[in-house]
């Protein structure tokens, strides 16, 4: 009996326990991680260095939407690869408030939403661009640098490049190749300038591509200067853009030994022209040699002996009509009425004259920025000798630049700097 008992109370027992793990409770759930969103400049941040950017990052999620404001202006920004961080693509403006609005998603779900204001700093002093070249709107030559000069001295030359920016692309209808050429128009280059910036002195910066541009081009420059930190204490205040067209490829060679300019648009002889060039019994009367641009224009330009007064032999002081600058030196392509030695001598003061009427063809037709490329005497073309730049090698251009330093790297129309180009350190000049 005491046996029975004892086993109808082991198996009662047993049947509780049985019935006890059936029902057991789950265990309770773990909360759901709030993802975090920070941003840098700090929200109510009142001086922050606009030269910085902004940053917003997430963190235990994803950035899934985002938009900052400045005033009614939106600012441009770029995630990364995995949307946890956004980056403005340039600096921000000084003395500036801007609103952040952040959404940011955890994996399980769960979302945050910021919204953060802050204010940029009031610099001490600014700078800005004292003038562009070329103009806004201008249609250049091939060969056309873009000079860039500001209103006071720059002492971080790598902010202040970073910021400069420069795209191209092929003008976009036909009629811009003209009736006889639209075929020219169906193999237009398209693509990135191959272009780096030299820095001449801290007040001046120019853009020289490394070939001579493609023709038919429109090109947009813009100086993101705003937020930029070009020494302390000293921001840009605006950004800065200019937009130009690159015409036609104009490119003409002078041979002073046998006296002979000849003039090719687009690879074909639009002009052969009997020229006389310097006299060569002085330095200053010698016509020089190198890649020269055409830089202005003037009908009738007044031209005055370098260094002599009336009555020194050799003192002159006229005005010539049609005249195109070639150098700082004094240098033109001009009329002149002295068909008894063009084509057979050099009698000019240091210029190239032609023809009167071939001189205002070329008057007519020459756009700021074409080579004019000039052989056959024993002075040398500078290359700080008007827009001389050409006679820098590509590693030397590149010497110039804050940013780059010769080698295997490819010169940029971005911040961004692409590799695999190869430099190479010959000193040499390509034009095509």
């Amino acid at each position: 009996m005491r046996f029975a008992a004892w086993t109808t109370a082991l198996l009662a027992t047993a049947a509780l326990l049985l019935l006890a793990a059936c029902s057991a409770l789950p265990p309770p759930e773990r909360p759901r991680a709030m993802p975090r969103i920070t941003m840098s400049p700090a929200p109510d941040a009142s001086a922050a260095r606009p030269d910085k950017g902004l940053v917003v990052t997430a963190h235990d999620g994803t950035l899934t939407a985002l938009s900052a404001y400045a005033g009614d202006v939106a600012v441009p920004g770029t995630f990364n690869a995995s949307h946890t961080v956004w980056r403005s693509d340039w600096m921000l403006a000084p003395d500036t408030q801007y609103v952040v609005n952040a959404t940011a998603a955890a994996s399980g779900g769960a979302t945050t939403r910021i919204t953060g204001r802050f204010r940029t700093l009031r610099p001490r002093h600014a700078f800005d661009v004292l003038s562009v070249t070329p103009n806004d709107q201008e249609t250049v030559g091939v060969g056309m640098p873009i000079i860039l000069t500001f209103d006071r001295p720059v002492e971080d030359r790598r902010a202040v490049e970073r910021a400069l920016e420069v795209r191209a692309a092929p003008l976009d209808t036909p009629a811009a190749y003209g009736q006889q050429d639209t075929r020219a128009y169906s193999t237009s280059y398209s693509g990135p300038v191959d272009g780096a910036w030299h820095w001449f002195g801290d007040s001046q910066v120019v853009f020289r591509t490394r070939k001579l541009w493609p023709a038919r081009q429109s090109v947009v420059f813009t100086a993101h200067l705003a937020g930029v930190r070009a020494a302390p204490g000293t921001y840009g205040t605006a950004d800065r853009t200019t937009a130009f067209s690159v015409g036609r490829r104009m490119v003409s060679t002078v041979d002073t030994r046998a006296h002979q300019m000849v003039v090719r648009r687009d690879g074909v002889v639009a002009q052969h022209m009997a020229i006389s060039a310097g006299m060569a019994t002085t330095r200053e009367y010698t016509t020089t040699s190198g890649i020269h641009l055409t830089m202005e224009k003037g009908d009738p330009v007044r031209m005055v002996s370098p260094g002599r007064k009336k009555g020194d032999p050799e003192y002159y002081d006229v005005m010539i009509g049609h005249a195109v600058r070639i150098s700082n030196s004094g240098e033109y392509v001009h009329a002149k009425n002295n068909v008894w030695a063009q084509g057979r001598a050099n009698v000019s003061h240091g210029c190239v004259n032609a023809r009167p009427d071939q001189a205002t063809w070329f008057y007519d037709n020459a756009l700021r920025g074409d080579p004019v490329i000039v052989t056959g005497t024993d002075r040398e073309l500078e290359w700080n000798n008007g827009w001389g730049y050409w006679q820098l090698s590509w590693y030397e251009w590149l010497k110039g630049s804050a940013l780059r330093e010769p080698g295997p790297v490819r010169a940029f129309i971005s911040p961004m700097i692409p590799p695999n180009l190869e430099t190479s350190g010959v000193a040499h000049t390509e034009l095509t």
